[in-house]
């Protein structure tokens, strides 16, 4: 029997379950099985597949991450880990996910999403828009002299007490509300640490995630250049793995930093978005995201 043609083939909903079949997916396409981030974007958000035709695993899979939930919903999507396994490549088998997700699924809901050069143009063609860039860096940290500016306050691991603290900043600085993946941080990473001021305002938060033989730095919230490389200093001390990061470029400042401390470039995505000009909130204090796939 011939089988049906890629782009006929039904789309279905991903769930934990599906965790080993994406993970298998993206070593097909010589990525990380990346098992611990897959199975925090399929449980804070929803994961979207198509099934083999020939039995074996997903063709393609997407997975979402809604913000800013109310009645009338969503208020801002992030669409990431867009893959098609090699086998099914070239066939317009991501076009038909990417449009049935965004015309569909999320149809009149603001998007964003991390784009690689590679994937850029199909996003354009969906009626994306890049609004800015990120440039990812990964390498052993070493210390260096104190950060630039002053620190003023301090640094320290957060605790229960400090999560609602941590989510009316994280709303305040993204611009839309993220509870449902913020909850979820304290056991996704392996610290989790928070700036306060002299008088004791949160003034910042980040985290610190194992991914494969790295730690990534993400999410990193500070009120300036002083205060994200505090955290940045903080959190490497608990780690011997390289760290990996993907900074806005349009803090220069924190790049050069990283640089000068060990990290090296390893790519740029373009931070895209479609029926929004640009993100919501404050891009001064927004560093880095949680994860590319999940803003």
């Amino acid at each position: 029997m011939t089988p049906p043609h890629l782009t006929a083939l039904p789309i279905r909903r991903l769930t934990t379950e599906d965790l080993r079949r994406c993970a298998d997916l993206a070593e097909d396409r010589g990525w990380h099985r990346e098992e611990h981030k897959w199975g925090l974007l399929l449980s804070g958000g929803s994961g979207y597949g198509v099934d083999a035709p020939d039995g074996q695993g997903l063709a393609a899979a997407c997975v979402v991450t809604q913000y800013g939930l109310t009645p009338a919903g969503p208020e801002l999507a992030a669409i990431g880990m867009v893959l098609v396994a090699g086998r099914y490549a070239r066939q317009g088998l991501g076009r038909h996910l990417m449009t049935h997700i965004c015309d569909h699924v999320l149809k009149g809901i603001p998007l964003t999403l991390h784009a690689t050069p590679y994937g850029r143009p199909l996003y354009e063609q969906l009626g994306f828009t890049t609004a800015g860039g990120a440039e990812m860096l990964k390498g052993n940290f070493r210390p260096g002299p104190a950060a630039s500016g002053t620190v003023s306050g301090t640094v320290r691991p957060a605790t229960a007490e400090d999560l609602p603290r941590i989510v009316r900043l994280d709303t305040e600085v993204f611009g839309t509300d993220r509870t449902h993946m913020l909850t979820r941080l304290p056991a996704f990473s392996d610290r989790l640490l928070v700036t306060e001021d002299a008088e004791g305002d949160l003034t910042g938060y980040a985290a610190l995630w194992p991914n494969m033989e790295t730690h990534v730095v993400g999410p990193l919230i500070a009120r300036d250049t002083a205060g994200a490389q505090a955290l940045v200093t903080a959190l490497a001390v608990g780690t011997d793995r390289p760290l990996r990061t993907d900074v806005d470029v349009r803090h220069e400042e924190l790049i050069t930093w990283l640089k000068d401390r060990g990290l090296g470039s390893v790519a740029f995505n373009s931070v895209m978005t479609r029926d929004i000009p640009d993100l919501p909130g404050d891009w001064t204090r927004r560093w880095a995201p949680l994860t590319v796939a999940a803003g």
